[in-house]
């Protein structure tokens, strides 16, 4: 017997949503029996991340950084020197 309409749709997504679900709890299960931990503290303390991306990241901060500062650091000494002189002047 087929389902039409909002049903279909709902028995859709609840089919959805239990795959989902099953892959996640079989990633999990695969990860840890992998590591050999048994349970997630173990699996998050090896996980230990893209070192090659953080320090792309960072390199891409700090060049960011020293652009800006360029850019706007004339500016933002005037500022701090207006406002030093503000303070200092009462």
């Amino acid at each position: 017997m087929r389902t039409t309409g909002r049903r279909a749709a709902d028995d859709e997504d609840r089919v959805k949503e239990m795959r989902r679900a099953a892959m996640t709890d079989s990633r999990w299960k695969h990860l840890l029996g992998q590591r050999g931990g048994g349970d997630i503290r173990s699996a998050a303390m090896d996980d230990r991340g893209d070192v090659p991306g953080w320090v792309l990241i960072t390199l891409m901060t700090a060049g960011l950084v020293i652009i800006l500062w360029g850019v706007a650091g004339p500016a933002l000494s005037t500022v701090f020197q207006q406002a030093i002189d503000r303070v200092a002047s009462f």
